[in-house]
Parts: C-alpha cells; sequence; structure tokens
C-alpha cells in the first residue's frame, strides 16, 4: 500500500512535471493524492520547496552514483582531450533517465529548477546535487578565467542540458536515445570548449 507521503510525491511529480511547479496549488496536489486531511501536505513536506525537494530526492541517488563514477573514472584516468568525457560525465546520467516516465518528469521538473535560478543561486541551492559542484570544480581549470567569471559558461552548459533534455522528455518513450545522447554530449562539449572571441572579449571591457 502505498503511504501518504508518497502518494503526495507522486501527484506532485507528474503535476509539477505537466502544468508548471509554480502553476499547482498545494490544494490541487493533496486532492489529486486522495488526502483528505488539509493540512497532511505542511505535515510531511512544509512548504511547496520542501515538497519539490522530496519530488527531486527519488530521483537523485541513481543520478549522483552514475555520475560520480564517470567523475571517478576520469580522475584516475584523465583523458587528453578532456572537456568531451566532462561533458559526457554531465549528460550521460539524466539522458539515462529518458527511459522511464518518472525519469522524463524528473528531466521536466530539472529544467523548470534551474530556469528559476541564477549561476550563483544555482550552485548555493540545496536541490542542487553534489555531483553537480564536483563536476563545476574539475571543468572550471579548463576554461578561460573570463568564461568562467564573467560568462558563466558552465552554468550554460547545464542550461542547456536540462533544456535539451525537457524536451526530449516531452515525447514518447522506448526510442534509442543513443545518438541523441551524444549529439548532446557534443553540444555541451562544444558550448565549454568554444573560444572567447575578441567580439565578445572587446564587449566586455570597462
Amino acid at each position: 500500500m502505498v503511504d501518504g507521503r508518497l502518494r503526495l510525491t507522486l501527484a506532485a511529480e507528474e503535476l509539477f512535471a505537466e502544468r508548471g511547479i509554480d502553476a499547482v496549488s498545494l490544494r490541487e496536489i493533496n486532492a489529486a493524492a486522495g488526502q483528505r486531511n488539509a493540512s497532511a501536505l505542511q505535515y510531511h513536506f512544509g512548504d511547496r520547496e520542501g515538497l519539490l525537494r522530496a519530488v527531486l530526492a527519488r530521483h537523485h541517488p541513481s543520478v549522483e552514483a552514475a555520475r560520480h563514477a564517470l567523475l571517478d573514472a576520469f580522475e584516475a584516468d584523465p583523458p587528453p582531450e578532456p572537456l568531451r568525457p566532462l561533458a559526457g560525465a554531465f549528460v550521460r546520467p539524466l539522458a539515462a533517465c529518458l527511459a522511464e516516465p518518472g525519469g522524463r518528469r524528473y528531466l521536466r521538473l530539472l529544467d523548470q529548477v534551474v530556469r528559476r535560478a541564477t549561476p550563483g543561486a544555482l550552485r548555493a541551492s540545496t536541490q542542487e546535487p553534489t555531483s553537480v559542484n564536483r563536476w563545476r570544480e574539475l571543468v572550471g581549470p579548463l576554461l578561460p578565467e573570463i568564461a568562467v567569471t564573467r560568462l558563466h559558461r558552465r552554468f550554460t552548459a547545464i542550461r542547456v542540458t536540462y533544456t535539451e533534455l525537457a524536451r526530449r522528455a516531452e515525447t514518447g518513450e522506448g526510442r534509442d536515445e543513443r545518438l541523441f545522447t551524444s549529439h548532446l554530449v557534443d553540444v555541451v562539449a562544444s558550448v565549454l570548449a568554444t573560444p572567447v572571441s575578441e567580439e565578445t572579449s572587446a564587449l566586455m571591457e570597462p
């Protein structure tokens, strides 16, 4: 039997993914979960942000484990051309979520979360898994300082990843996602590796 907390989490996951994190009332989630007690959601989660954290926490562990494993392998044997493997370490654990409905809803929620945040706010957020911070630290020294401090290129790579995966997640399951995933890794690697142009550099001068 599914307990009340899980019912609320599953109902929120579906409604948040379909209609938007901020577009669904807590009363609607309570009703969709079949909870007669109007305060059940507040009792279990406190507020909307607590509920959102619980929804994301259902999927974080598998993504975390997969990304940490890829980053462990990267650090154990650093490749001569590191940016594409690092792009893959970020993208591939998330792309694996396309294989099932709950994972696709998770991807759509992640896109909403990143669109709500500024670069600094995302990094400080308790919703951001530790493997993302680890990935940031490995990527940072490989980029020009201006790309890190002024252009927030790692944040751009994260946004591209979440946006493209969310778009893909809106379509049906059962497809071979290898080509899509490999191409997305290419795109993210390009975002990280593209040199800062003279025009962009000039525009950033005081």
